[in-house]
């Protein structure tokens, strides 16, 4: 134990150095800003009530809530019907995505619906969906600082064009087993246990 403690040791950085790189991920994935404060508030809702924006009321009421965690954006989508709707949002995403990442933002499931609505209680023409994605972002502030990017509106027009309908919902994961942080230390831990286990043979 003496040994492993002292810091030339290799196994000391075997162990240490990813841990270490762990914690800054986490450190960067991890909002440290904490929820939105009075005065960011005022002033994002001023920036989109200037612009001529709807829904200032509701994006107000958005970032009051802000409990400063990461949360879920669950997207249910129908492409228009027209040949230029998948160059759209190919155009879109290519916008977004890179904004996304930069903010330790991105999506965590996307695929083709396979099936029409199973279970539809109190909503009409909500029986066909195209795809479905789920996207995890850092904070609130993150998703508001793409969203109220001056190039955002022209890009988003593109996402617009794309689409016959679509429906976004934020979600506060209670029970998230796909996180980053998590699956990232359990590889870790894996794969520097196994090549210890080899070093020590």
């Amino acid at each position: 134990m003496s040994r492993f403690l002292r810091w030339r040791s290799p196994r000391f950085w075997l162990w240490f150095g990813p841990i270490l790189g762990w914690l800054i991920f986490c450190f960067w994935y991890t909002n440290t800003a904490g929820p939105f404060s009075a005065a960011e508030i005022d002033a994002l809702a001023a920036r989109m009530e200037g612009s001529g924006g709807e829904g200032a009321d509701s994006l107000r009421r958005f970032m009051a809530e802000d409990d400063g965690g990461q949360f879920l954006m669950v997207n249910l989508l129908e492409s228009a019907p027209s040949p230029e709707a998948q160059t759209h949002m190919d155009r879109y995403m290519a916008h977004m995505l890179p904004e996304m990442l930069r903010r330790a933002s991105h999506p965590m499931l996307f695929g083709d619906v396979v099936f029409r609505a199973m279970d539809l209680v109190g909503i009409e023409g909500a029986e066909s969906w195209t795809t479905v994605g789920v996207v995890r972002y850092r904070s609130r502030r993150d998703l508001l600082e793409i969203a109220l990017a001056p190039r955002f509106g022209s890009q988003h027009d593109f996402k617009v064009a794309a689409l016959a309908k679509t429906i976004a919902v934020p979600v506060r994961p209670a029970l998230h087993l796909a996180d980053l942080r998590l699956l990232l230390l359990l590889v870790l831990l894996s794969v520097v246990g196994v090549v210890d286990a080899v070093r020590r043979r």
